[in-house]
């Protein structure tokens, strides 16, 4: 439904969120494509941009809303190579390298896990659309390690399921800045959209979710310390998030730590290192653990010599 529309709130509407007001207007539309238009900037009240999607509407407010015309992607079939850890007719485990993009988003239209796995795989579950066929969930591009990929949708809803109920172990391996003295943590803080800047993630009780990463020290060296961490919950950026808001970035995160990269690093020292879940179909338990890219390794030797 590309085009530009516009709307006037009345009495029955005051004090409704934004989105929920659109909603009611355009019910073709679900909440999340909304709050999608909303984010992008395609909304405005009496002529301001709307920059919340939870802001309330007053009666008498005239809202814009514009809709662009799709955009047709061709994904195309990259013979890539795959570092893949397990593979049935249901499903895959991908060990994705640094600096590889999960899907096609943005800038990102080649080269990514997607654009592999569709040279790899005849069939892909269709749940996630056509940018992310089989994607049940993602690794920031930078952080390497393992990534569960599902063939058809059963899998797929049985794996996302499983995530949404905290049933996926996934533990990373990372490096932070400076010292943890307690042997053990937890943070819990709820993260949102960063209202300064929309391309970052941060602690926030605005449009928030509930957001727990536990850590464990491994090892302390001089001005870092190497730590494991599981998540129970998967937000965006969870872990660069809630270690930059302990005090401890992720060493080599210029997007939440330090603007001089640590050791050189393009990127941050995060790694998912073990993932375990059960099979869609047979119900058995699968674990399986990935070791450090070489880059990292490299600097870890370093650190402990």
């Amino acid at each position: 439904m590309q085009g530009c529309y516009v709307c006037r709130a009345e009495e029955e509407s005051q004090g409704q969120r934004l989105d929920v007001f659109i909603g009611s207007v355009f019910p073709q539309l679900s909440r999340s494509a909304v709050q999608k238009q909303i984010n992008d900037g395609n909304v405005r009240i009496n002529g301001e941009l709307a920059e919340r999607a939870s802001r309330k509407v007053r009666a008498g407010d005239t809202v814009d809303l514009t809709i662009p015309a799709p955009v047709e992607f061709t994904l195309d079939k990259e013979d890539v190579p795959l570092d893949i850890y397990y593979e049935d007719g249901d499903l895959l485990v991908v060990n994705k390298p640094r600096g590889m993009v999960v899907h096609p988003a943005g800038g990102h239209h080649q080269g990514t896990l997607v654009n592999a796995l569709l040279a790899h795989c005849q069939d892909l579950s269709g749940i996630n659309g056509v940018m992310r066929p089989g994607i049940v969930h993602r690794l920031d591009k930078d952080t390497s390690g393992l990534l569960m990929v599902a063939k058809n949708d059963v899998a797929h809803n049985s794996l996302a399921k499983q995530l949404q109920d905290r049933q996926v172990q996934r533990r990373y391996l990372a490096l932070v800045h400076g010292i943890i003295r307690e042997n053990s943590g937890r943070v819990e803080a709820p993260i949102g959209r960063d209202s300064r800047d929309r391309q970052k993630m941060a602690v926030t009780h605005q449009n928030a979710k509930e957001a727990i990463t536990y850590y464990q020290v491994l090892k302390r060296y001089s001005g870092y310390t190497w730590l494991e961490l599981r998540l129970a919950t998967g937000r965006t950026h969870q872990i660069r998030v809630h270690m930059a808001y302990i005090g401890r970035p992720v060493a080599g995160d210029l997007r939440y730590g330090p603007t001089k990269p640590a050791f050189g690093l393009a990127g941050q020292f995060l790694h998912a290192h073990t993932l375990g879940f059960n099979h869609p179909i047979s119900g058995k338990y699968l674990e399986f653990t990935a070791p450090l890219p070489g880059e990292l390794q490299s600097i870890l030797d370093e650190l402990r010599e």
